[in-house]
Order: structure tokens, then sequence, then C-alpha cells
């Protein structure tokens, strides 16, 4: 008899919400402060970043309809995957490394989920499928929150001020709606991500510095 999967994703838009928006915000936030002030052509940096969020959520699409999966080896490295690195010449000190790390990984997954308390159900691929569509949507969202000032305003100088306290904005408002979501408190909840936000533009601050 075939093993039935567990999806991790099991409370609908709410959590899609939860895992694709803040990071959409997050990643564009990081790259226009990183590369606004540098010396890229406006279509340029237009192009660059409708690619960074086209592979970025298509990459975030891939990670959620695997997750919803719920494969059974998840997080475990098979035996073709070992040979796969097998044939790029890493030693097996290195591959049994890399399988340590995706067991910790896998178990700090599994604690995550545990700590937002989001509950298990069975596989289904509709909704596998809605969850996906759905968190890409709202980590395309986030993205275009901290990428449409550049859109709308050609002096970069003055988008990134703007896209700065939009997005800033946005993840204060973000962490009010997770509060009233989940139960958590509120104050907690948006200086977490008011704090994560202020992490991000400090470390693209510092990045562009240097590049």
């Amino acid at each position: 008899m075939t093993k039935t999967q567990k999806a991790i994703r099991s409370s609908g838009w709410r959590t899609d919400l939860m895992i694709g928006f803040p990071d959409g915000v997050l990643l564009l936030l990081f790259t226009t402060q990183i590369l606004y002030s540098k010396n890229l052509t406006v279509q340029a940096f237009y192009t660059l970043h409708f690619i960074v969020l086209g592979v970025a959520t298509l990459l975030m699409m891939i990670a959620v309809f695997r997750a919803n999966r719920g494969e059974e080896d998840e997080g475990v490295m098979t035996p073709e995957e070992a040979a796969k690195l097998r044939n790029l010449d890493l030693s097996d000190p290195t591959i049994a490394h890399i399988a340590d790390e995706m067991q910790k990984d896998q178990a700090q997954w599994e604690a995550t989920l545990q700590a937002e308390e989001v509950p298990l159900r069975d596989f289904g691929l509709r909704h596998a499928i809605r969850s996906t569509l759905l968190t890409g949507g709202f980590f395309l969202l986030g993205g275009l929150i901290a990428f449409v000032p550049f859109l709308m305003q050609e002096d970069f100088s003055v988008a990134g001020r703007t896209s700065l306290v939009i997005s800033i904005l946005a993840l204060v408002v973000f962490g009010w709606v997770k509060s009233r979501i989940t139960g958590q408190r509120i104050i907690a909840l948006t200086m977490r991500y008011l704090l994560t936000g202020s992490v991000v533009v400090l470390a693209s601050y510092l990045i562009s510095s240097v590049i």
C-alpha cells in the first residue's frame, strides 16, 4: 500500500502569505539598495531586477510545491544525488558533510513549522498547486513593493529612499497582520520584522560600499 504523504501547508492563503510576502520584500529591498547607486543604465537596472524577481519567484514556487508534496526522503541525500556528487570528483568526507548539512536544514525547517504551528494534511495535487501559485503571487507582490518605486522614478536616489520607507512600512504592517493571524504578540512580531528589514538594509549598505 502506498504511504499517504503529508503537506506542510494546510492553512490556505494565510500560510502562503506568511511564507511568500516577507521574503519577496526583503530580497528586492536588498538587491535594489545595493545596485541603485552603481554605474548601471536605467534599462540594465530594470532588466536585472526583472530577472531576479522572476527567477526568485520561480524558485520559491518550486520549493513550495516540493514542500507540499511532503517527499518521504526530504532532507536526506538520496543515492542518486550522492552518485552525482561523486561524478564531480568530490571526496566521500565532503559528500558526508553535505548530507549532514541537509539533515540539519531539514531539522531546522521542521522546527520552524512547529514554532509557527503549521499543521499537516494529506497531500493533494490541487491544494499543492494552489499553495504554490499563491505563495509565488505573494512573493512577487512583496518584491514589487520594493521595486515599483524605481519603475515610477528614474531618479534612483529618490526611488531608493522611497523604496526603503515603503518596504519597512510593508514589513511592519505585515508583522501586524501576521500577529492577528497567528495570535502572537503584535509588538514583538512587528519589531522582529522591523529589525530584520534594518539588518537587510545595513547589509546592503555594507556590501554596496565595497563593490
